[in-house]
């Protein structure tokens, strides 16, 4: 994969959740997801009680709070959507501090608001004590398709350099006096956009030319082989199958 370096979702730490092999995290984060968003919506109680596991996933880990509700910010566009149906959604009425909310609109932004916080925080947590570059061996290593990994790989590594050149664009314009005010500016925008795309492109193909020339044929040379032991599968799954525990209560409740 070659050398990277640490995301700003990455926390660094020597923490026992830092030191678990990264196939072991994204298993373990997967099951978590997969078992609160089977859990039914009815049972309110449940979804404290994933939380409070995940906060004990960042205890043992020394994420603070702080950092993680920072990166929680992600969400706010589901947040909006989830606010808006109780509005929207037809069906039943209640009266909520005299306004008219649909009763299933109120249960779907439950819904969405409560499985997908803890799936995003689960994410963050993820993101927090993996590095990007464990991440892709961890997914290599559960055997995801090479294809997926190469472009997820490439996504990572020439992700900031596409930012940096919007920034240099940026600061070209504004170096200008160009000014983004109102609808009218859209189109030199929409000009910037399109040149970042072919600069974007002739970087991708001189890349692979590189990459022909060293000899790629389709295929990353497996650099790391990680591994993991029992104990240390055993110690990842704790939380997935202690949610378990929980969606099988709130189902039999």
């Amino acid at each position: 994969m070659g050398a990277g370096h640490a995301h700003r979702l990455y926390r660094h730490g020597h923490s026992p959740v830092h030191g678990l092999p990264p196939h072991t995290k994204l298993a373990a984060t997967f099951a978590f997801v997969v078992v609160v968003v089977s859990t039914p919506r009815e049972a309110m109680w449940a979804f404290g009680l994933y939380a409070v596991l995940l906060g004990v996933v960042a205890y043992v880990a020394r994420v603070p709070a702080g950092f993680l509700l920072k990166r929680l910010l992600i969400e706010v566009p589901f947040v909006a959507f989830a606010v808006l149906m109780p509005f929207v959604a037809e069906g039943e009425r209640v009266e909520v501090l005299g306004l008219s909310l649909s009763v299933g609109g109120l249960w779907g932004a439950w819904n969405v608001l409560a499985k997908g916080t803890l799936g995003v925080a689960a994410s963050v947590l993820l993101a927090s004590t993996t590095e990007l570059r464990e991440l892709l061996l961890g997914l290599q290593r559960l055997k995801l398709p090479p294809l997926l990994v190469q472009i997820a790989s490439f996504m990572v590594r020439y992700g900031d350099v596409i930012a940096d050149e919007m920034r240099r664009m940026r600061i070209a314009r504004e170096s200008r006096g160009f000014e983004a005010k109102g609808v009218r500016h859209w189109g030199v925008l929409a000009k910037s956009a399109g040149a970042l795309f072919i600069r974007s492109y002739e970087r991708g193909e001189r890349v692979h030319l590189a990459m022909v020339s060293r000899g790629y044929a389709g295929t990353m040379p497996v650099i790391d082989e990680v591994t993991a032991s029992r104990a240390q599968w055993s110690y990842a799954l704790t939380l997935p199958l202690s949610a378990l525990v929980v969606c099988l209560l709130g189902w039999t409740l």
